[in-house]
């Protein structure tokens, strides 16, 4: 991956409010692999005081999406067709992180996939796996 195609993906995730929102960091983008850590935040839990699934798919879509966008052309962005989530255990902990990869790439759907982590501690544990789609669409 070289130099252009980072810096595309490091501003084009400085302009998500969301992630900013949920403080969310890019760091790692490399080829077919992304990786976004973000707190777990008291405006980010649920009911039950764990992370909100909401936080868990946030980022883990958008970590898929990247990695898919590692794929494609300069000129390519990506947008979300569909993804499915497993929820596997509460969000508990201080921070998530979101491993996005590529499962097969494409230059009309791209095939994704991302695990969450919650980590507290030295300790982690995987909370949720998604899978899904990418569609390449001109920037």
């Amino acid at each position: 991956m070289d130099d252009a195609a980072r810096a595309r993906i490091h501003t084009s995730f400085a302009a998500q409010s969301m992630m900013a929102t949920f403080g969310a960091t890019l760091v790692t983008v490399e080829a077919e692999h992304v990786v976004i850590t973000a707190p777990i935040l008291p405006g980010s839990l649920q009911q039950q005081g764990f992370g909100h699934a909401g936080l868990t798919f946030s980022i883990g879509d958008s970590a898929a999406g990247y990695a898919a966008l590692t794929t494609l052309p300069l000129d390519s962005e990506v947008v979300t067709a569909e993804l499915k989530i497993n929820l596997l255990a509460p969000a508990r902990g201080d921070l998530l992180r979101a491993t996005g990869k590529v499962i097969k790439p494409g230059r009309r759907l791209v095939v994704v996939g991302a695990e969450i982590h919650a980590i507290k501690g030295g300790e982690e544990t995987l909370i949720a796996i998604l899978q899904g789609t990418m569609v390449p669409v001109p920037a």
